[in-house]
């Protein structure tokens, strides 16, 4: 019996070329193309569904449709059947033809990096130091190994900081991205999924060039002046007044299938305004194969968080999924584990509701699992679960038999290096001297509380969380902000004000460091705020702490 097959024609909107003739159903239109310009998509083995894609129809026949409006339309039902099929996969439509070692975004090299793109002083500010840049390049020597701090000698005050810190590359492509897309696009209307990074002070910035926000980190949609819209309904929200002339941008940490499928389904192309962090898609292409090869993905990630919503979406698509939050759910885990029947599905639902794949069968989907993580959580947290979860399977199975029911190959392979070079270069500045660490970063940035973690377990009260050097109220007083990390026991207040600097002594010792979403300028900035509370005469220049910085060989 031989294979049915049907070739689809979209444009690079992931618009199908339909006809539609006067007084008769919209029907599918065909194109006589060369075998070399169709991709393979769907199969079910006696149904081949292959697509290319097109600039505009032949000979003027035919038209171009968006898939949203062919589903609301009088299909022929031939129509109707193929569009009912394809509905559930229209979010693969733009990344067709990739390849298992390519990437939607590659990190660009430093020859690569675009600075045009900060086009103004406002911008300058926030992104560009040149006493930063000094610091990396004398002590970052390689991207993925930490180096020794950097200690500033103002005089007055000191300051120790790690070699990496702030940017990521991941977090470099996406603001390059947002700043291209809106520079190349003079008049058309720009969107983002969401925040573009958890950094306020960017967010701003992006905004203040004409850029709106379809939705919140959490996934509530918004309207066009920033205020909650009421429900996906409202028609006001930006989700519904986003068309196929408008150009929406895909945050570093990914978005969902079902957002991508409504974009793609609106007549959006996404793949080239796709930011994509290049290590959030490995974290995606190692729980395809793990699916693949029959394990269940365990997805370490806080739930709420964009980029844990982007991989539990993405691997749920391969096969069932399950997000953990910490180690004391790994734990509750365990509990389900070591039980059968009735009582593992009633443990299993007290534990993770609302947190599995649909048709997830606790009796079946837990004997074989591999773990996966949120990117900006502790690699050595993510670590110590799955090394927890294969001592219960050891337990159960048997050590020569750990391997064929935890994934075993490469433990911990998905963990984002940038991530943890910032965790590791943090460790070794905590062991110096130090009288007060400040952690900076966006409030709702998950990495950078992560490290201020690191430096609460070394120097407790004396280590504050703060956004910007706006958060220093005066030489005695900070502004500490408070991160909602355990969501079962909110924190009475979301800020509260400490001590900062003492009065007398010898001059402070500084631990200075910023999240993956913290630009250089804001760290500039808070040494600028802290230094305008000493005589300038007691202050060493800048230029001459720049000249003790050479480049390592």
């Amino acid at each position: 019996m031989s294979q049915l097959r049907t070739d689809l024609i979209f444009d690079h909107q992931h618009r199908l070329l339909v006809d539609s003739p006067d007084g008769e159903a919209t029907r599918l239109m065909g194109v006589d193309l060369p075998e070399e310009a169709f991709t393979e998509w769907l199969s079910d083995g006696d149904h081949l569904i292959r697509v290319a894609e097109m600039d505009g129809p032949v000979d003027g026949k035919g038209e171009f449709k968006a898939l949203e409006d062919l589903l609301s339309a009088n299909c022929e039902a031939e129509l109707s059947s193929l569009l009912e099929r394809i509905e559930p996969h229209v979010h693969e439509l733009p990344y067709l033809g990739q390849g298992e070692n390519e990437y939607i975004y590659r990190f660009r090299t430093a020859r690569e990096r675009n600075q045009s793109v900060y086009i103004d002083d406002q911008s300058e500010a926030l992104y560009q130091s040149k006493l930063c840049a000094a610091i990396k390049a004398a002590r970052r020597t390689k991207e993925k190994k930490s180096g020794e701090p950097a200690e500033l000698d103002f005089g007055a005050v000191r300051y120790v900081i790690p070699s990496h810190f702030g940017f990521c590359l991941g977090v470099q492509n996406a603001i390059e991205r947002a700043y291209e897309t809106v520079a190349a696009n003079p008049g058309k209307r720009v969107f983002m999924l969401s925040e573009l990074i958890h950094n306020p002070y960017v967010n701003e910035d992006l905004l203040a060039r004409g850029l709106r926000y379809l939705q919140t980190d959490k996934g509530l949609p918004l309207r066009a002046d920033g205020s909650p819209a009421n429900g996906a309904d409202d028609p006001d929200a930006l989700w519904n007044k986003v068309s196929g002339d408008d150009l929406v941008i895909i945050p570093a940490f990914g978005a969902t299938n079902e957002d991508k499928a409504r974009l793609v389904k609106r007549g959006v192309s996404i793949r080239e305004n796709d930011a994509t962090c290049m290590l959030v898609e490995k974290v995606w292409k190692a729980a395809r194969r793990y699916a693949e090869e029959g394990f269940t993905v365990l997805i370490h990630g806080k739930s709420e968080h964009e980029e844990t919503k982007a991989t539990f979406s993405n691997a749920s698509s391969y096969g069932p999924a399950l997000m953990l939050r910490n180690l004391a759910h790994a734990e509750k885990l365990a509990a389900v584990l070591r039980t059968s029947g009735a009582e593992r599905r009633e443990l299993f639902e007290n534990a993770f509701a609302g947190l599995y794949s649909r048709g997830f069968d606790p009796e079946v989907d837990l004997d074989r699992i591999a773990v996966v993580n949120q990117t900006t959580l502790l690699r050595n947290e993510t670590l110590r679960i799955i090394d927890y979860l294969r001592g219960v399977i050891v337990e159960q199975y048997g050590e020569d038999h750990a391997s064929e029911h935890i994934w075993s190959k490469g433990k911990g392979d998905t963990l984002c290096y940038a991530t943890q070079v910032n965790q590791d270069a943090l460790q070794k500045a905590v062991e110096m001297p130090v009288d007060i660490a400040l952690v900076v970063g966006g409030k709702n940035s998950s990495n950078t509380f992560q490290l201020y973690r690191v430096c609460e377990e070394r120097f407790g009260k004396r280590a504050h969380y703060i956004q910007s050097e706006k958060n220093i109220l005066s030489h005695d007083r900070i502004r500490h902000y408070v991160f909602p990390y355990n969501l079962d026991k909110l924190p009475e207040k979301s800020e509260e004000e400490r001590p900062f600097l003492s009065q007398a002594g010898a001059p402070p010792r500084i631990l200075l460091t910023g999240g993956a979403s913290c630009p250089d300028g804001i760290i500039q900035q808070v040494i600028h705020r802290i230094n305008s509370f000493y005589p300038s005469d007691a202050l060493r220049p800048v230029e001459e702490i720049l000249e003790a910085f050479p480049p390592e060989s």
